[in-house]
């Protein structure tokens, strides 16, 4: 059996890949994929790493995971999602870097069902957005708490995606950005889904519903429903173009106001983003997904 941890991160997906898998669960579950919901299997989950801190889970442990976690038997894979596995949002800054329980964590996960193929999934985004978009969901902290003795400038997720690798080395990863999510929404759902039969699934178009006003989408659609062939290369093209020309202001406009934080230092946090998005990409162990 393989086992897929979408681990999210903060403030990249917003469960939009988990409602599209729950969309598509009886059609999946043809293709031997179990997409549980989460309530069933968060706190399951949550208190088992807790408990084992990487030590290999007994048999009679996993049995009892999986029976309150899934219906029935025989599944070949079941995808897990979560932007919290890893730690809550006050603590994706510690230590001065970017999720410092990342490698840690990452070596627990395999340990819970120690016989299948563990696989990890996750987005990252520039920190110059990243940083205030996940602020904003912590409790209690100022942004200079919340920061701590990070510099903004010089947090990396290369050295992330690093340490996860060598928490855990024969756990495959798959890595996008963020910012491209929309013009690779489809590869993404189904590299995570696992499914050999992406074409149709149901409720891909609900993330670009959020990100096009109502005409857009429409005529988007209908530009879509003319062509004798929707090919990967042509669709990014068409969503490119219509989110250029139909995209909702809300959705694309990114206000950042926060102490100390100038166009220059957005600037050099963005430089070094498009640094670390190029070494992840050529990492071993790591399938990018780039437009």
């Amino acid at each position: 059996m393989q086992v897929v941890y979408h681990l999210g991160l903060h403030c990249t997906d917003e469960e939009r890949l988990l409602r599209v898998l729950l969309k598509n669960k009886g059609r999946l579950a043809e293709e031997g994929i179990a997409i549980p919901g989460p309530g069933r299997y968060r706190p399951v989950l949550r208190e088992a790493l807790k408990a084992l801190r990487g030590a290999p889970a007994p048999a009679e442990m996993q049995d009892t995971m999986l029976d309150s976690i899934m219906d029935g038997d025989g599944m070949a894979r079941v995808v897990f999602s979560y932007d919290s596995f890893l730690c809550v949002p006050e603590k994706a800054l510690g230590e001065g870097r970017l999720y410092p329980m990342a490698g840690d964590k990452t070596r627990w996960f395999p340990a819970l069902f120690p016989a299948a193929e563990t696989r990890f999934a996750f987005a990252i985004r520039n920190p110059a957005t990243f940083l205030p978009a996940v602020f904003q969901r912590t409790e209690g902290l100022s942004f200079e708490a919340f920061l701590g003795a990070a510099a903004p400038e010089g947090l990396s997720w290369a050295a992330m995606v690093a340490r996860v690798r060598a928490g855990s080395p024969a756990v495959p990863l798959t890595v996008w950005c963020d910012e491209d999510t929309p013009l690779i929404w489809p590869e993404v759902v189904a590299r995570v889904a696992g499914t050999a039969r992406p074409e149709g699934l149901a409720g891909l178009d609900d993330f670009l519903a959020t990100l096009l006003v109502p005409e857009g989408l429409e005529r988007l659609r209908a530009v879509r429903a003319e062509l004798p062939a929707l090919t990967l290369a042509l669709r990014r093209r068409l969503t490119a173009a219509f989110l250029d020309k139909f995209a909702r202001p809300e959705a694309v406009e990114v206000e950042l106001d926060l102490p100390g934080w100038t166009a220059e230092l957005v600037d050099e946090m963005t430089a070094r983003y498009e640094e670390d998005v190029a070494r992840i990409a050529d990492m071993d162990g790591v399938d990018f997904i780039a437009p």
